[in-house]
């Protein structure tokens, strides 16, 4: 026992350490230098120890929290001298040898998320996401009401990004065009730098210092055109007095990020309250309040952040960046709660503000579209159009508005044009729905090329099939037997009380008392074709029934028609001589039943897909309307039938409760 404790403490006979035991049973004697009384450990062993001691105090600080590991290594980020995405021993010579080399965001780093205010912080705001042009955001108070969902738009702004400010490095006035958000203008700012002289060749064999500094020349000339392609402008969203409560600000901001919302609020409040002219306060309240909207699902509260929004931009001395994203941001919220009108007048201000954005002019055009003012989107465009004749957002925009108003031919550049373009904004279905359209009508085959190019960007099922709001997954196929949609029953009980169908239908032709009426959806290349609707998107349609209560009766025992939300119950009389256009329906969800009540003989046919078939009195056609068909009326009398849309038996009850009404 005493020799072991001695081989472990320091024997001091004749001036040496003794040899130390480790636990394996090995003995390390002392290290050079022993017999002159150096260090009685080698180098070794001192890094070990030193390694030990820093990972243990690594995980104490990591366990414990001690550091807030975001802000430190957002500030060391600063000192990669290197380029290569942290802080080390390369990046800490280059500083202690007092030289520079430039800074380079690699392709592989991910840029930290900005937390508050200040030097560093990136703009995270994106542009105001705009819905379709027929579809409805009005949002229910009752979340529970069936079909309805408090969510955001795809690509809509981010509720949780904060938008921040970056100090500018003070520039010269020549250096600063180069860090312009143009990519043009960074390469040809440095296309007008001098080459850097390359190193002359060198015979036999090169220096290593030689080469390591032609090295370190190419990565530093890359680094830099890297540099000024990514560099783009930072918002600037602090005025003067913003800028003295930064701190407060930055705290507020740090309490809405990590999701305490209800302390956010309070102290975003006490700030409005303390500093009522600080635009960045009122704006952090807003959005605070646009965070609590979503979290509780209220449209009050979501109304209130609208308002203060409104009032972040009505303040004096706002920065234009934060009048900027406040007034989009509200024009977004407002169009998502259907409060059109007021996103139109949102927008109106933003154009007013910032004229030569043409960007947020295409916005603007968007706006009168959702509110069906075709003249004024179509005044926009033309606007748009006049200072960016190459624009082709406002193309395919301008293009569909001349196709609403007939105009065939001269849409179909616009929309052809605005397509090719791939500008953001261009690939929707609509826009290859309608020059197909257009260019079937002028006769060009083209049309489905088209087609199915919008089936390979994913708009349509097919290039047959081409309905826009569709579930996946459904059976498709154009013709439909009664035994394949399992409505039997419904199909027995028309073919048998069909000629009470047809009675009341007769009674109800009178023009005078203005039962049909004409088809509205410019669906028509010529004739005349009217339609009398007994049930429209699931309900009664007035008090079309009263003239006809024996046909509705019958149909009321039939929820899969009557309930039916994406369609329609009614009659349809079509006279001599028309032909309605090659066209699909809007939904794949429904299948429609022709009833025939009136058939004249010979000339009255029907075509889906590449199969033509003809009506029969007293029998059911069922076809699949989301695929292409097309329609003659070629005899000498008029032709009736009873259309009667059912849901697609694939559908669930769940499904066929919640789908919105088309």
């Amino acid at each position: 026992m005493a020799q072991k404790k001695n081989s472990k403490t320091h024997n001091k006979r004749d001036g040496r350490p003794a040899p130390v035991e480790h636990k394996n049973g090995k003995r390390a004697e002392a290290g050079p230098g022993a017999a002159d009384g150096g260090p009685r450990f080698s180098m070794f062993t001192w890094l070990v120890v030193v390694a030990l001691l820093g990972v243990w105090s690594s995980v104490a600080v990591f366990y414990f929290d001690i550091v807030d590991y975001d802000r430190v290594l957002g500030k060391l980020a600063a000192y990669d001298t290197d380029g290569d995405g942290d802080f080390d021993v390369e990046d800490a010579k280059v500083l202690l040898e007092k030289t520079s080399k430039p800074e380079v965001e690699t392709p592989t780093q991910r840029a930290p998320e900005p937390e508050e205010d200040g030097p560093g912080a990136e703009e995270t705001s994106a542009a105001v996401p705009l819905p379709p042009l027929d579809d409805s955001h009005f949002v229910p108070d009752d979340p529970t009401e069936p079909g309805q969902r408090y969510e955001e738009e795809p690509g809509s702004i981010d509720t949780t990004g904060v938008l921040v400010e970056e100090n500018q490095p003070e520039e010269t006035e020549g250096e600063s065009g180069r860090y312009q958000t143009s990519s043009k203008l960074s390469q040809e700012a440095e296309a007008e730098k001098p080459p850097k002289a390359e190193p002359e060749p060198q015979t036999g064999s090169t220096r290593p210092t030689e080469s390591r500094q032609a090295a370190d020349g190419a990565a530093e000339k890359a680094a830099e055109e890297q540099k000024d392609k990514a560099k783009k402008k930072k918002p600037k969203l602090l005025n003067k007095i913003d800028k003295s409560i930064k701190s407060e600000i930055d705290a507020a901001e740090r309490l809405r990020k990590k999701g305490n919302l209800d302390l956010a609020l309070k102290a975003f409040d006490s700030l409005v309250q303390q500093h009522p002219l600080s635009p960045r306060a009122r704006y952090g309240k807003a959005q605070v309040q646009d965070d609590l909207a979503d979290k509780l699902r209220s449209n009050d509260l979501l109304q209130s952040a609208i308002n203060t929004y409104g009032e972040a931009a009505e303040l004096p001395d706002v920065t234009s960046d934060l009048l900027r994203a406040a007034l989009k941001r509200r024009a977004e919220r407002q169009q998502f709660l259907g409060r059109m009108r007021g996103s139109l007048a949102t927008l109106q201000k933003l154009v007013n503000a910032f004229p030569d954005d043409v960007g947020l002019r295409n916005d603007l055009g968007v706006a009168h579209l959702l509110l069906g003012d075709n003249k004024g989107a179509k005044k926009v465009y033309e606007e748009v159009l006049a200072v960016a004749p190459s624009n082709g957002f406002a193309k395919v925009h301008y293009g569909f508005i001349l196709k609403a108003e007939n105009k065939i031919a001269e849409s179909i550049p616009y929309l052809r044009e605005g397509l090719e373009s791939g500008e953001p904004g261009t690939d929707d279905g609509r826009f290859y729905f309608h020059l197909g359209d257009a260019l079937q009508r002028v006769g060009d085959d083209s049309a489905y090329q088209w087609y199915e190019r919008g089936h390979q960007r994913g708009h349509f099922a097919s290039v047959w099939q081409r309905s826009l709001y569709n579930v996946e997954g459904l059976k498709a196929q154009p013709w439909w037997t009664p035994q394949e949609t399992g409505y039997v029953d419904l199909v027995r009980m028309l073919e048998r009380n069909w000629k009470t169908i047809r009675d009341e239908a007769l009674a109800v032709m009178d023009r005078s008392r203005g039962r049909f009426l004409p088809e509205e959806e410019n669906l028509r290349e010529k004739g005349e074709w009217g339609q009398y609707t007994l049930w429209q998107q699931g309900k009664r349609v007035g008090n079309a029934c009263q003239g006809v209560p024996k046909t509705c009766a019958l149909m009321e025992r039939f929820p899969e028609a009557t309930g039916c939300k994406r369609g329609q119950i009614k009659f349809s009389v079509m006279q001599p001589g028309t032909h309605v256009w090659p066209h699909t329906g809007p939904t794949n969800c429904r299948l429609r039943m022709h009833l025939g009540l009136v058939i004249p003989a010979p000339g009255c046919r029907i075509r889906c897909t590449d199969q033509t078939r003809e009506w029969e009195e007293g029998k059911v056609l069922i076809f699949d309307d989301s695929f292409e068909h097309e329609v003659w009326q070629d005899a000498d009398s008029y032709r009736l039938i009873f259309i009667v849309d059912v849901w697609h038996p694939e559908l669930s009850q769940y499904q066929r409760q919640t789908l919105s009404p088309i």
